[in-house]
C-alpha cells in the first residue's frame, strides 16, 4: 500500500517568502510485483494523449476528441479527478516497475447508464500480451472489496474486442446480457462479478 506524496508551493503574500509543504494524498495506490497503479495525475496528460489515441483504443473505446496536452489536462480533471474526489477511486496510471514507464490504465469507474461500478482497463499495444491487464485488474478487485467496500463490479467491452472479453472472463466476470449506453450507439457485451 502507498500514499502519494504531494509537493504544493504557497507562497505567503504578505513577506513574498515561498514555502514548501509535502502533503500526503488520501487516494491509494497499489503494487503488484510488477507494476505500480496510481491515480492520474495533472503531470500524467502527456501519456494519457497518447493511450487515448493509441490504435487499439480508438478502435474499441473510441475517439474522445482529446488531441492535445490541454485537452488531456481537461480530460484528467473532468473525468478522473472529479470521480477520484467524489468517491476515493477512479482511473489509475499503470506504471511497470522495472523501466518506471507508463504502460496503461486501469480503474473503476461510475459510468452513467451502468447500475454498479464499471473495472476498465487499456494498454499500450506493445505492452499487451505480458499478463499486465491482469495482474492490474485483479489486484484493483481486491482493492475494490478491501479498500472500497464494492460488493459487486461489472465490466463492458464490444463483440470484436475478442482479448478484453478474455481477460473480463478470467477476472471471473460472467457476461450477462447485450446492452447500449445513452449517448454511444454500439451494443456493448456487460459482465459482472460478486467480489
Amino acid at each position: 500500500l502507498r500514499l502519494i506524496i504531494r509537493t504544493k508551493i504557497y507562497t505567503l503574500a504578505k513577506d513574498q517568502k515561498t514555502i514548501c509543504m509535502k502533503m500526503i494524498s488520501p487516494y491509494l495506490s497499489f503494487e503488484t510485483e510488477r507494476l505500480i497503479l496510481k491515480p492520474f495525475e495533472i503531470s500524467d496528460a502527456p501519456f494519457l494523449l497518447i493511450l487515448l489515441n493509441s490504435p487499439k483504443w480508438l478502435q474499441y473505446i473510441g475517439d474522445r476528441n482529446v488531441h492535445t496536452e490541454a485537452e488531456a489536462v481537461e480530460y484528467i480533471q473532468v473525468r478522473m479527478i472529479t470521480q477520484l474526489e467524489k468517491l476515493g477511486y477512479g482511473n489509475n496510471l499503470v506504471i511497470e516497475k522495472e523501466s518506471n514507464i507508463p504502460i496503461g490504465a486501469c480503474g473503476l469507474y461510475e459510468r452513467p447508464g451502468l447500475p454498479i461500478v464499471d473495472i476498465g482497463f487499456a494498454f499500450l499495444q506493445e505492452y499487451e500480451g505480458k499478463g499486465y491487464g491482469y495482474e492490474a485488474a485483479s489486484r484493483l478487485l481486491k482493492a475494490g472489496k478491501e479498500d472500497f467496500g464494492l460488493q459487486k463490479v461489472c465490466a463492458i467491452t464490444t463483440k470484436e474486442n475478442v482479448t478484453s472479453q478474455k481477460l473480463i472472463d478470467k477476472l471471473g466476470l460472467k457476461f450477462i446480457k447485450i446492452i447500449t449506453i445513452e449517448g454511444d450507439k454500439e451494443n456493448l457485451m456487460y459482465f459482472e462479478k460478486e467480489l
